[in-house]
C-alpha cells in the first residue's frame, strides 16, 4: 500500500492573496515591528536603526518576536525600502529624528547615468540572510513578506533629499525633463526587480511593493510618468510565482489605473472605502484599510471600526485586514493586540 502524503493546505494569508476562500479574515500590520512596542524600544536604546537593519540576527529577531506577539497572520521582514539607494550610490542616513536623509544630488541625466547598477546579492546580502533566520525561525507558522520600495516614492527621496511636504523638484523633473524622469525611474525598476527576485529566492513567500507617496499625482501624472514603470516591476516579478502586493496611499482618484499595474493585491489607505475597490480591483485581492489613527481610540471605538471594515468586505474572498499605513509611534501597544484579536473574533465563520 502507498503512503498517502496530504498536503498542508495553504495558510489564510496566502490564500486570501489568490481570492481564495478562508475559514476567516487574516491580518497583518504594516510596521507591525516598531516604536509602539516595549521590546523594539529597548533594542532600538542599544542599536541604531540601520544597523538593526544591517543585523540580521536582530532583524529576524525583531520580525519573528512582532509576528508572535501580536499573532498576526503574516510577517514582514524587518527593513527599509530606501537601503537599496545605497549601492546605487546614493548617501543615506538615519542620524536626525525627521527621518532619513539622503546625500545625493539628482540635478541632470549625467548624475542619473551615474547611479549605480545594483548587485543585491552581494551589497544587501544582509537583508537576504535575515530572511533564511525568519523562516527557519517561523518553521511554518506563518508566511513571510518580503518588500521594496516603489518607482515613484523611491526618486522622490532621492531628489528631495528625504521626506518632503510638497515634492516640489520631484514633480519638476517629472514635468520638465521626462526623458531625465524615464531614466530614473527604470534605473530604480530594475534594481527593485533584482531585489525583489533575491528575497523571494532567501524565503520571502510574498512581495510588496510600497509606493507610498504617489497619491501627491494626479491620475494623467501617474499614468504616464509611473504606471509603465509600475508595470515593467510587476510583469518582471510575476514568474516569482508569489503573491504580489501593490500599495500606495492617495491612490482613489486613480484606483483603476493603480490596479492596472499587475500585482495579485490591491492595498489601499483609509481614504478609499473597501466597497469601492472591489470594482477596479476586479479579480484580485484587497488588503485595508483601517485608520491608524483609531488605534488610539478605546476599544469600543476599535471593535466598531474594525466591524465596520469587515461587513463592507461581507467575507468575500481576498480581504486581507491591515491599516491604511503603518501602525503609528505613540499606539498604546495593548490596542494592537486587540485590534488582531478582534478581527479574528469577528471574521470567524
Amino acid at each position: 500500500m502507498k503512503n498517502i502524503v496530504v498536503k498542508k493546505p495553504e495558510s489564510l494569508f496566502i490564500r486570501a492573496c489568490r481570492s481564495q476562500p478562508a475559514e476567516r479574515t487574516p491580518i497583518w500590520l504594516m510596521r507591525q515591528a516598531g516604536r509602539y512596542q516595549k521590546f523594539y524600544r529597548d533594542i532600538r536604546s542599544k542599536v541604531s536603526f540601520i544597523d538593526l537593519c544591517k543585523n540580521p540576527s536582530l532583524a529576524a529577531e525583531v520580525t519573528v518576536r512582532a509576528t508572535r506577539e501580536l499573532d498576526v497572520d503574516a510577517a514582514i521582514i524587518f527593513s527599509d525600502i530606501l537601503l537599496i539607494l545605497e549601492p546605487m550610490g546614493a548617501g543615506l542616513s538615519y542620524e536626525k529624528e525627521n527621518g532619513p536623509e539622503i546625500a545625493a544630488k539628482l540635478n541632470t541625466e549625467e548624475d542619473v547615468e551615474r547611479l549605480r547598477a545594483v548587485d543585491a546579492d552581494q551589497s544587501l546580502s544582509f537583508v537576504f540572510e535575515a530572511i533564511k533566520i525568519t523562516r527557519k525561525s517561523l518553521a511554518g507558522a506563518v508566511p513571510l513578506i518580503g518588500f521594496a520600495g516603489g518607482p515613484f516614492t523611491l526618486a522622490s527621496y532621492l531628489l528631495e533629499g528625504g521626506k518632503s511636504k510638497d515634492f516640489a523638484r520631484t514633480k519638476a523633473l517629472m514635468k520638465e525633463s521626462p526623458q531625465v524622469w524615464n531614466l530614473l525611474l527604470h534605473k530604480l525598476s530594475e534594481a527593485t526587480v533584482q531585489y525583489g527576485a533575491a528575497q523571494v529566492e532567501a524565503g520571502a513567500q510574498a512581495v510588496q511593493i510600497f509606493d507610498s507617496w504617489v497619491g501627491v499625482l494626479t491620475s494623467a501624472e501617474y499614468v504616464s510618468s509611473v504606471l509603465p514603470h509600475a508595470k515593467y516591476i510587476f510583469e518582471n516579478l510575476r514568474e516569482l510565482n508569489v503573491p504580489l502586493i501593490h500599495f500606495g496611499t492617495g491612490t482613489g482618484p486613480f484606483l483603476k489605473e493603480f490596479c492596472s499595474a499587475g500585482a495579485d493585491v490591491i492595498g489601499i489607505d483609509q481614504g478609499v472605502k473597501l466597497s469601492d475597490a472591489w470594482e477596479p480591483a476586479g479579480s484580485k485581492a484587497v488588503q485595508g484599510n483601517m485608520d491608524p489613527a483609531l488605534l488610539l481610540k478605546s476599544k469600543d471605538e476599535i471593535k466598531k471600526a474594525a466591524a465596520d471594515i469587515l461587513r463592507e468586505a461581507r467575507g468575500r474572498p481576498g480581504h486581507i485586514f491591515n491599516l491604511g499605513h503603518g501602525v503609528l509611534p505613540q499606539t498604546p501597544e495593548e490596542n494592537v493586540h486587540y485590534l488582531v484579536q478582534t478581527v479574528k473574533e469577528l471574521s470567524s465563520k
